[in-house]
């Protein structure tokens, strides 16, 4: 993506949460910055992208501060949308290609958001016309093309050319406890990633059950993996995300991840994920 397209992209967002938000002193701040960065010639990408990012912890704050005040934001069914990634595609190289990450975000994102959509409109038209000779397929679609969007999504914000390559603070206490240290999580993540059996994903989640992080496999999107659990860091092995570029080498796209990994995103949703806890069973 070119400079002039992902300034676009920053822009549109910011003018959708400008018109959503409106009577927030603090988040009209921070995008007031964000718009003048944007106009700004001498502003790089990086700038842009940090003020997006204020903008956003910005919303995560008035967030917290008015929960169980605002109505919820839902999705209409049918209404999911394509994240702009928050940086260019060549911004990972040499670790992940250019080319690799247009097509990834462009054509296999978009069709999972596509797929989602057609799922829920389908099933939406089964519940009004009373016909659910097909809901098994429907349901089908709705499970895979949604674990696969929401996976995506996750993925795209767990990587960062200058992001936080360890973690810090709780999480990464939480990690030490719940697997002994960073080393082993790491190996253990890695190993997981490497023996999934086709295509699918390592994942570090935490169990609001057990009250601790686990690391779990899942083939395609969605099979062989668990309930009841909160995803923190995904990494995708499907072959759409490295072949182009390491061929049938995926140990060394496992291995190659880490040096883009950002951890800020994990531990953002750490701390809104610990605060779930059920009772231990």
């Amino acid at each position: 993506m070119n400079r002039d397209a992902y300034k676009e992209k920053i822009s549109s967002w910011a003018k959708d949460l400008k018109d959503q938000m409106k009577d927030d002193p603090s988040l009209e701040s921070h995008l007031e910055k964000l718009f003048q960065s944007l106009d700004d010639p001498r502003a790089t990408e990086q700038e842009w992208y940090e003020q997006a990012e204020a903008v956003y912890q910005a919303i995560s704050r008035s967030d917290a501060s008015q929960a169980g005040r605002q109505p919820f934001r839902t999705v209409p069914i049918g209404g999911h949308r394509l994240p702009s990634l928050p940086y260019s595609y060549s911004a990972l190289e040499p670790y992940i290609s250019k080319e690799i990450m247009f097509l990834h975000h462009t054509k296999h994102h978009q069709s999972y958001v596509d797929g989602l959509n057609r799922a829920e409109k389908e099933l939406q038209k089964a519940r009004q016309t009373k016909q659910f000779d097909l809901v098994n397929h429907w349901e089908r679609e709705l499970a895979f093309h949604g674990a696969g969007h929401y996976l995506h999504t996750i993925f795209w914000y767990a990587m960062h050319p200058k992001g936080k390559r360890r973690p810090t603070g709780e999480l990464l206490e939480m990690i030490n406890r719940s697997f002994g240290s960073y080393s082993a999580f790491k190996e253990h993540f890695s190993e997981a990633a490497k023996k999934v059996e086709g295509v699918g994903w390592a994942i570090l989640v935490w169990a609001p059950r057990s009250h601790r992080l686990e690391i779990l496999i899942a083939e395609k999107h969605q099979l062989m993996s668990q309930w009841d659990v909160i995803p923190l860091l995904p990494l995708d092995v499907w072959e759409h995300a490295y072949y182009l570029q390491y061929k049938n080498e995926k140990a060394k796209y496992v291995d190659n991840w880490w040096n883009v990994v950002d951890w800020r995103e994990p531990e953002r949703r750490f701390a809104s994920a610990k605060r779930v806890l059920w009772e231990p069973f």
